[in-house]
């Protein structure tokens, strides 16, 4: 199996940033995959797509295709939605219909097409538990919920200077999505059985970096 490198870990845990690095320090692939569930959801609301349908869900899924651009976009259809993913309405859709099973099994077909391709470091909330069970390192990082609001606010900010969105606002929907994750019936969110556990709180993104790198 072509070599992977699985994080995993709720929103705001900084798992984006530092796969991205590692994957840049490693000169492997890089895979978001919750930029593609992001990106199934939008195209699910924009066509009016009840989020408990599931017989129009599985038809419409098949005409949908999701991918990354050589400079890391995202495209969804060959549309760059790479911008129009990073909002919190996105974020819910992505919560609403990963709930689906057609969903989710279309989207770790494709996670596990993409990510073997080439050398790859995916991540993910279920990426070392189902997606690539069998991955060469797997770990599962984490941080205090004060600290991952934090975090996603100073990114919306430097998005939009304007926006009106608070860090009590991104703590209550925070806590919403992280007990979706952990209770859903498909893939919840929980940290593989071998995978390496990552506190982040008090670290610097590139102090994580050179931990996982340490333990490879």
């Amino acid at each position: 199996m072509v070599a992977v490198i699985a994080i995993d870990g709720p929103s705001g845990s900084g798992k984006s940033t530092v796969a991205r690095l590692v994957a840049e320090k490693q000169g492997w692939f890089y895979l978001n995959t919750g930029a593609m569930y992001r990106a199934v959801g939008l195209y699910l609301a924009d066509n009016d797509i009840p989020c408990d349908n599931t017989e129009v869900t599985d038809k419409v899924l098949e005409s949908v295709d999701v991918n990354f651009g050589a400079d890391g976009r995202i495209l969804l259809n060959s549309e760059d939605v790479s911008d129009r993913i990073l909002t919190p309405e996105a974020a819910r859709h992505a919560s609403d219909y990963s709930k689906l099973s057609a969903v989710r099994q279309l989207m770790t077909a494709l996670q596990r097409k993409i990510g073997l391709s080439r050398p790859s470091v995916v991540e993910g909330r279920d990426i070392g538990t189902v997606v690539f069970p069998d991955a060469d390192h797997k770990f599962f990082i984490v941080a205090s919920p004060e600290e991952r609001a934090r975090r996603r606010y100073i990114q919306l900010k430097e998005k939009d200077p304007k926006t009106t969105i608070t860090i009590e606002g991104i703590l209550r929907e925070q806590k919403e999505r992280d007990q979706q994750d952990a209770e859903r019936s498909l893939a919840p969110l929980k940290q593989a059985k071998d995978a390496i556990l990552v506190e982040t709180t008090e670290k610097t993104i590139d102090e994580v970096v050179e931990e996982i790198l340490a333990r490879l």
